[in-house]
């Protein structure tokens, strides 16, 4: 349970509603991550593009070296999730 008040997909309207249904019909479902921005939807939408343009846009790095950074960095920040 987090800490931050969030709107989760059920309750969500408007501009929050649209940014959901848009990130389940390509994910399947919402993350917890994403929920945690659901007070400012366009910060919800804006991380969702940095996070595709850096995972999956033009790189000299494969998608496995990707994940690896970031699992490097979770750890060094100690974030489980």
């Amino acid at each position: 349970m987090p800490h931050i008040r969030s709107v989760p997909p059920e309750q969500a309207t408007g501009e929050l509603a649209d940014a959901y249904r848009s990130v389940a019909a390509s994910r399947g479902s919402v993350a917890n991550i994403l929920q945690i921005q659901s007070l400012s939807p366009a910060a919800m939408t804006t991380h969702l593009a940095m996070y595709r343009a850096i995972m999956f846009g033009p790189s000299p790095l494969s998608r496995a070296e990707r994940e690896a950074v970031a699992v490097a960095v979770s750890v060094a920040n100690g974030c489980e999730y």
